[in-house]
């Protein structure tokens, strides 16, 4: 086959010709450990106010795997409109996604036997985490509280106005 022939090949054309035999050449079983074109995520969910949608699902050209359910490898497949690389961080992100999944898979089933509310927990969990990264891993208390160092302080000792603070009862805020 000429250059100019596999120019002219789709993505699915250069899986069946070349990506297929070579994987079966390696000693990959084709009915138990290859599956092609595999739907591994229904895609993000995101949430606007009282409206919920998916995001796009993500697909892997191939999935490789070890024993069912154990996934080792990914390959993702371009045409030759592409750089040799050019699938590269889609699989990568892929892979990541997988591996992800396959660490926590343990810790999910042990949630789903011990919930009296699947849903209710990790929804608990997600807020949680969520607001945990908006606090940067500090708690809610240290998060709240505007922290001056001694270089903000000028030498005279007195605060810029800017860093004079009021307190409240339960919260300080900074003067302008």
């Amino acid at each position: 086959m000429t250059d100019l022939d596999k120019k002219s090949l789709s993505e699915r054309d250069i899986c069946t010709k070349f990506i297929t035999p070579a994987v079966k050449r390696a000693g990959w079983d084709e009915l138990s450990q290859i599956r092609e074109e595999v739907g591994f995520t229904k895609g993000r969910i995101i949430v606007r106010g009282k409206l919920v949608t998916r995001g796009k699902a993500k697909r892997a050209d191939y999935i490789l795997y070890y024993k069912p359910n154990l996934p080792i490898a990914l390959i993702e497949a371009k045409d030759n409109s592409y750089p040799v690389g050019g699938g590269m961080q889609q699989a990568l992100k892929y892979a990541e996604t997988l591996d992800t999944r396959a660490r926590n898979l343990e810790a999910i089933d042990e949630l789903k036997k011990g919930s009296v509310d699947f849903y209710a927990t990790v929804r608990s969990l997600y807020r949680q985490h969520r607001n945990d990264l908006i606090r940067n891993g500090e708690s809610e208390q240290q998060a709240s509280q505007e922290i001056i160092t001694d270089e903000m302080i000028p030498e005279d000792g007195e605060m810029p106005v800017d860093f004079k603070a009021a307190q409240s009862e339960d919260q300080i805020t900074v003067a302008e």
